[in-house]
């Protein structure tokens, strides 16, 4: 009962949730609708971007800091109950949030495609897959960050790492080029990094001509991304859940 209080208390734990939902789902229509994109990866990467990174942070802010800073974990957290449950049943939650939220956005961009023929969302359901994986990893990265910051800062500091990072990353990708210091950045994107390259090539069908196919999919290459985004997830949960059963709690407010 305690698993089902929990992940039930994530879908109501701020009432801007709901709004965030609606919100989301508004200017997927809206942008599907106003800009007439004539190919599935044109919407895709939006949701890919926009539920993947922009909702998973929304979503996550604060998912643990709030009840650590409140002095409320204590009650939360109580024996004979495992304290990386918490971790766990929050993040659950938050995925099934995901998973809701982007079946939705399939359903509506299918009305909308029904109402309008625009032959658009052809193959939506593999960028639908992304994105929900995308959300998993940055989720349970900005939980595990949420264990060590207070309130709300673990989204803000992970949103600002973000656009530095890429933007960083993009420059010394072109300073580097040719040199032997690129490898590892490259590695390191490829393999630490949350998985968005590895999931819009993926969703694109870009791997297709490497390996066995079924269409414009490679069956080893696709399974291989899922795979190693569902590690990343694991990892960055593992993270999580060492440092909040490591944690010491405090009653007082912070």
């Amino acid at each position: 009962m305690r698993a089902y209080e929990l992940i039930r208390e994530t879908y109501f734990r701020r009432s801007y949730i709901w709004i965030a939902h609606l919100s989301w789902l508004a200017v997927y229509g809206v942008f599907w609708w106003s800009f007439v994109p004539t190919k599935t990866e044109t919407t895709g990467k939006f949701i890919l971007v926009g539920s993947g990174l922009f909702l998973a942070l929304t979503l996550s802010a604060g998912i643990l800091g709030d009840d650590i800073a409140s002095g409320r974990i204590c009650v939360l957290v109580t024996k004979p109950f495992w304290t990386g449950k918490l971790y766990l049943f929050r993040l659950v939650g938050l995925s099934l949030q995901a998973a809701i939220h982007l079946l939705l956005t399939g359903v509506l961009l299918s009305v909308l495609d029904w109402l309008t023929p625009r032959n658009s969302i052809e193959g939506i359901g593999v960028w639908l897959l992304a994105s929900w994986l995308l959300f998993n990893a940055v989720a349970a990265l900005s939980t595990s960050l949420s264990v060590v910051l207070g309130r709300a800062f673990n989204s803000l500091l992970l949103l600002v790492v973000f656009v530095a990072g890429f933007l960083l990353m993009n420059a010394l990708m072109v300073l580097l080029r040719g040199e032997a210091g690129a490898g590892w950045l490259t590695a390191f994107v490829r393999y630490a990094w949350p998985p968005f390259e590895l999931l819009r090539k993926f969703a694109g069908g870009e791997y297709g001509p490497h390996a066995l196919t079924v269409g414009r999919f490679s069956l080893s290459h696709s399974v291989a991304c899922v795979v190693h985004s569902l590690v990343l997830t694991c990892v960055y949960g593992a993270v999580g859940v060492l440092l909040l059963c490591r944690r010491q709690f405090s009653r007082v407010r912070e």
